[in-house]
């Protein structure tokens, strides 16, 4: 495997535990319990879905896959900016996470998606 796709596999990684160890610190009640598990959810979805990708067997397979990593990563983006406009929690670690869920997706260098560079690349 080539040193960018094991860079992206730590990166989804980090992102997981970062937004595990995020919703560990919610408020106990309903909205940040709902909130949370969906925002678990797309989180482990970018990273379990990278490493599915990483072992497609054909590119349409692997070009599959990068799409739905795609939408996880929007997703996380998503459920971040709630908890921040809910508020559940304002912390700058919020917003770094949004961030990192951004650029999972988006790349101004490329004026295109890290993500999205690698899905255009397999078609």
């Amino acid at each position: 495997m080539n040193q960018k796709a094991e860079e992206l596999k730590a990166r989804t990684r980090r992102f997981l535990l970062d937004v595990i160890a995020l919703v560990k610190k919610f408020p106990m009640s309903v909205d940040a319990d709902i909130i949370g598990k969906q925002l678990i959810r797309a989180a482990a979805g970018v990273a379990g879905n990278y490493r599915s990708a990483c072992r497609a067997r054909s590119h349409a397979e692997f070009t599959a896959k990068i799409g739905i990593v795609l939408d996880e990563a929007d997703e996380s983006e998503l459920w971040l900016s709630v908890v921040r406009d809910v508020p559940i929690d304002t912390s700058p670690h919020v917003e770094r996470l949004r961030q990192e869920g951004m650029e999972l997706s988006l790349n101004q260098s490329c004026h295109s998606a890290i993500l999205q560079c690698q899905c255009l690349y397999a078609k």
